[in-house]
């Protein structure tokens, strides 16, 4: 009996182990974070700056790279496709991984199956902005609602596409204040930024880390932000319930770290671990709050990411309904 099966042993445990090895070896080399949104773009602001103090942590190289278009739903499929050994994780968004799963007809993955959820990395709300120099007269959101009525269908707004946060904010605010304007999507930030800083358009709902920057730089005004309380960084900019007349009126998004599905559970519960350590850090959330105007999260664990994951794709998608906005 000893004979035949210690052979037998032989040839089963090289089959075993090898996983867990490689498992116990990570990671062995540079980390890729993906982001599907320019340099520049609020996801890739906070991919950089959490990139360093992973590598740290971690002993590899951590490298932000963007792949951008539809969307962001090709860094999204090259992840979702992606060898689930730890190597290549993406910045998600409410946008790519809820708003666009009732956006888009089609996508070539699933938005909620196809994901391995490391830790939610906080909340981000989008910032009312005008041009002072274009509008002076738009000084407060009843300004801007006053003159949206006074002219139906004259006013009109720039979005970073069909579809996105930016978009579908302005959407709610339309239909809540009963006001008729004009959409004008933009391929990204930035291109709906200068937008609006060359007069193109009227406003621009905008994340609030870009925003932040350029009121304090002059160069827009905030009428209102989109959450229940005002921001640290923007103490005299009401919220939109105040400044709009809009009892209830709320607009975020979130940003997330998702790996591939099948992600070894030891592999994630490491990177669990040291993100949530990271972004837990008073320096590191002092500089989401006064820097990016984003709310740290209360519980970054993957349990509860993936329960505001699953909670966001049918919320959106009501906001999507109602916007009318499809992508092909």
């Amino acid at each position: 009996m000893l004979r035949f099966t210690l052979p037998l042993l032989a040839l089963l445990m090289p089959a075993i182990p090898g996983a867990q090895a490689q498992e116990a070896s990570w990671p062995s080399r540079p980390i890729t974070i993906l982001g599907g949104f320019p340099s520049g773009a609020g996801t890739d602001i906070y991919a950089r700056k959490l990139a360093e103090p992973l590598s740290q942590v971690l002993n590899v190289p951590v490298v932000v790279e963007p792949r951008t278009g539809a969307g962001g739903n090709i860094a999204s499929d090259i992840v979702a496709k992606a060898r689930p050994d730890g190597y290549t994780l993406l910045l998600a968004t409410a946008g790519t991984h809820a708003i666009n799963a009732a956006l888009y007809s089609k996508l070539p993955f699933d938005a909620f199956n196809d994901v391995t959820h490391i830790a939610l990395l906080g909340d981000v709300p989008n910032v009312l902005l005008v041009n002072p120099q274009k509008n002076p007269d738009i000084r407060t959101c009843q300004d801007l609602l006053a003159a949206a009525r006074a002219r139906p269908g004259q006013l009109n707004y720039s979005s970073t596409g069909n579809g996105a946060s930016s978009h579908l904010s302005a959407v709610q605010l339309s239909s809540a204040a009963g006001i008729d304007v004009l959409h004008v999507p933009y391929r990204g930030q930035g291109p709906a930024m200068t937008a609006l800083l060359s007069g193109d358009v009227t406003f621009f709902f905008n994340q609030s880390g870009p925003s932040i920057a350029a009121v304090q730089q002059g160069q827009a005004r905030a009428l209102a932000v989109s959450t229940e309380r005002r921001l640290p960084p923007l103490p005299d900019v009401p919220t939109a319930a105040e400044a709009c007349g809009l009892p209830g009126f709320v607009t975020s998004t979130w940003y997330g770290l998702i790996a591939p599905p099948g992600l070894p559970a030891e592999i994630q519960a490491r990177l669990s671990r040291e993100v949530t350590r990271i972004i837990s850090q008073p320096a590191f959330r002092d500089w989401l709050v006064t820097s990016q105007g984003i709310t740290p999260p209360v519980d970054p664990s993957p349990a509860a990411f993936r329960k505001i994951h699953e909670q966001d794709i049918a919320s959106w998608a009501a906001v999507v309904k109602q916007s009318g906005a499809t992508v092909d």
